[in-house]
């Protein structure tokens, strides 16, 4: 039996009671009080008939806030908030999009759901924001080693296209925790002033540093307990336990799936790629998660996450 044929991803009622279990394990909150013991569920609510639907839609997961009032569902104050699509299409789009190791492109997630391509690609963003993390602890520490290290992509809106180089394209920096979590950055450009900052804030000081020879990282050694490098423009890429094999790896995973899944990003949607690739990678099976597991660390970052959308005039 396929996972996608659980009850959640068809039945609208199980999905309100699947996505309640994970943001609300301890019963439903108002949302706009934040009551937790003063609600009654309202049933049998429909919504005003139309012409597709003349008898209205049943309203799942509603409650009525006995202190303050306001009725209100499980989708008021996240990603889902204000959004047409069924909340069973949210769960699967969720986990297809944590199941792909490389991502899926928002035209194959239109017609995997039956639904407008904006809308697709819309709803791909806002899982992007439920999977970026908030304010993190510093990678490392205890004699961990992180690697670091940066690569290009794409090309900056404006800049002539060049042969050869990296002057046109965005610049990604990229940390990676051996044996465990990866975060990465996008940067105006990798100078010592704006990576450095970035190192210094996300790798515990009792870690020890790997990186290649470049002046970026020549400081680094005065930050942590230590920083080994390899001198890649001596085709030297390991030695003993000083390589950047894990940091280049991610990238690996990294560019194949922006070239072969989602083929072009502005740079204005770069972080939340990034995002999508630094969740899936410090989520994976190697580290004990499994695909539907991953899927509700996601859903449990939903929570008080909106990203609105406005065309350009």
């Amino acid at each position: 039996m396929s996972v996608l044929s659980r009850p959640e991803f068809h039945d609208e009622a199980k999905a309100f009671e699947h996505v309640e279990s994970i943001l609300w394990p301890n019963g439903p909150v108002c949302p706009k009080c934040g009551s937790v013991d003063r609600h009654y569920a309202l049933k049998g609510v429909r919504t005003k008939p139309s012409k597709k639907n003349p008898n209205g839609v049943e309203r799942h997961g509603l409650y009525k806030c006995s202190a303050c009032r306001s009725q209100f569902t499980v989708r008021m104050g996240t990603i889902f908030e204000e959004s047409h699509l069924p909340l069973t299409k949210w769960l699967q789009a969720i986990h297809l999009m944590c199941a792909s190791k490389k991502g899926i492109s928002a035209h194959q997630m239109h017609r995997i759901l039956e639904c407008t391509y904006e809308a697709a690609w819309f709803l791909c963003h806002r899982i992007r924001l439920a999977m970026a993390s908030g304010a993190l602890a510093p990678m490392g520490g205890n004699g961990s080693t992180v690697e670091a290290d940066e690569t290009y992509i794409g090309r900056l809106q404006g800049s002539p296209l060049k042969r050869g180089g990296s002057a046109h394209k965005n610049t990604v920096v990229t940390l990676v925790e051996r044996g465990g979590r990866a975060r990465s950055f996008h940067v105006d450009t990798a100078r010592m002033g704006n990576v450095m900052p970035i190192v210094r804030a996300n790798i515990a000081k009792e870690s020890a540093l790997m990186t290649d020879e470049s002046g970026i990282y020549r400081r680094a050694g005065q930050d942590f307990a230590s920083h080994e490098f390899v001198t890649h423009s001596k085709d030297e890429y390991v030695r003993g336990n000083v390589h950047t094999n894990t940091v280049e790896g991610f990238f690996s995973i990294f560019k194949r799936g922006m070239k072969g899944v989602y083929q072009h990003c502005s740079e204005h949607h770069l972080h939340r790629y990034l995002a999508e690739f630094d969740f899936r990678y410090s989520n994976r099976v190697a580290l004990g998660v499994d695909d539907g597991t991953r899927a509700s660390i996601a859903l449990n970052g939903v929570k008080g996450k909106r990203l609105t959308y406005r065309r350009p005039a």
